[in-house]
This record gives structure tokens, C-alpha cells and sequence, in this order.
């Protein structure tokens, strides 16, 4: 069983923030996480959630329903 639980490093001593799924002796594996700041990403462009309201686009009131072409399958 594989778990990941939030830890802080500082003077030589991992402190854990979250309880460990287990109390027993058991392997682990530390990783470092180096927190970088965000620069300009390039993956997040387009469009933001809301960003078209008020603009002439709205989701129509069948959006739900079953597409015709799976009755067979309903």
C-alpha cells in the first residue's frame, strides 16, 4: 500500500502534518519538493470559468439528456 501525507523539513527533522496511515514499523520513502513560483504558463491559455457569461453563449436546457444516438444503448 502506497499513502502520501503532507511533512515539513526544517533543522534535520520531518514533521508530519497529517496522521500516518499506520502506527506499525514500516518503510517510507521522503521525497523533496522544491516550490517553484509559477512564471507565465503557457498551458493556461484560453478561457476561464465564467469568462463568457453575459456574452451571447449559454449551455442549452437538454445538455443532460440522453444523446439519441445511444438509445439502443439506454
Amino acid at each position: 500500500m502506497y499513502a502520501a501525507i503532507k511533512a515539513i523539513y526544517e533543522n534535520g527533522q520531518i514533521i508530519l502534518q497529517e496522521t500516518p496511515p499506520t502506527t506499525e514499523k514500516t518503510n517510507v520513502i521522503v521525497m523533496f519538493i522544491k516550490e517553484e513560483p509559477i512564471k507565465n504558463n503557457p498551458l493556461k491559455k484560453g478561457l476561464t470559468i465564467g469568462s463568457l457569461a453575459r456574452k451571447g453563449y449559454q449551455i442549452p436546457d437538454d445538455f443532460n439528456e440522453p444523446l439519441a444516438d445511444l438509445n439502443e444503448y439506454l
